[in-house]
């Protein structure tokens, strides 16, 4: 990808799965990268980004921000009748909440320094619905929306768009799914299997680049044909 050789870039939630697959991505492509997660990793610093403070100061202790790869998220695979208070305010304050304050934060600083690029991960649980995530399809339709919202108000100096990732073989998949269960929905899927992590990688890769110039306000489905179907083909 063109322009990425020494940006300096975080990435949320880059400890495993789609956002450690992020960071190889990245520092393959020559950028610097930082991550932010709760988990010890290289490069890391800790910051829970549901905690706006936690998030300002690891924000404001970079030297530069040109890329924020919004990634870090939760899910508990649960029947709408039996969320808890306690687990739909944190699986929110986690994936909507903490996606806006990282993506304030950095978007201060981009618009007071030249500019730079947001990308939020967003989901197909986003797009349509999806049973047994209530929780987390309103979280992620919301960083659509806002995604779409801090495009229109940034622009042209800072970039946003959302990366919709539909079933990615990581470990946060695996636990919630059984081998049985993961075989049923690659059934469904028209490419066959899941998303591995490097793929959705090498999408917020090229729309982080100077190939993606011209791309704002977009949501990208990666999902296999996932979403190209209606009730007929689910």
């Amino acid at each position: 990808m063109t322009g990425l050789e020494g940006k300096r870039v975080v990435v949320t939630g880059g400890a495993s799965g789609i956002g450690a697959a992020t960071v190889e991505r990245f520092r393959a492509e020559g950028s610097e990268v930082t991550v932010f997660d709760l988990e010890p990793c290289e490069g890391g610093v800790a910051v829970d980004v549901a905690d706006r403070a936690q998030v300002e100061a690891a924000i404001a202790a970079l030297e530069r921000v040109d890329v924020v790869i919004n990634n870090a998220g939760i899910s508990v695979r649960r029947d709408a009748v039996d969320i808890r208070q306690e687990q739909w305010d944190r699986v929110l304050a986690v994936n909507l909440r903490g996606v806006f304050n990282v993506a304030q934060s950095a978007g201060r600083r981009m618009l007071a320094e030249g500019g730079g690029v947001i990308l939020n991960t967003a989901s197909t649980n986003g797009i349509v619905g999806h049973r047994f995530y209530a929780d987390y399809n309103a979280s992620k339709a919301g960083v659509i929306e806002l995604t779409r919202t801090l495009a229109l108000e940034w622009a042209p100096a800072v970039r946003v768009n959302a990366v919709c990732p539909g079933f990615v073989l990581t470990p946060m998949q695996e636990a919630e799914y059984t081998p049985q269960m993961l075989a049923e929905v690659d059934s469904k899927i028209p490419l066959g299997r899941h998303a591995r992590p490097a793929e959705v990688a090498a999408l917020f890769a090229f729309l982080a680049s100077d190939d993606a110039a011209y791309l704002t306000g977009i949501a990208v489905p990666i999902d296999g044909g996932e979403t190209a179907g209606g009730l007929a083909n689910r």
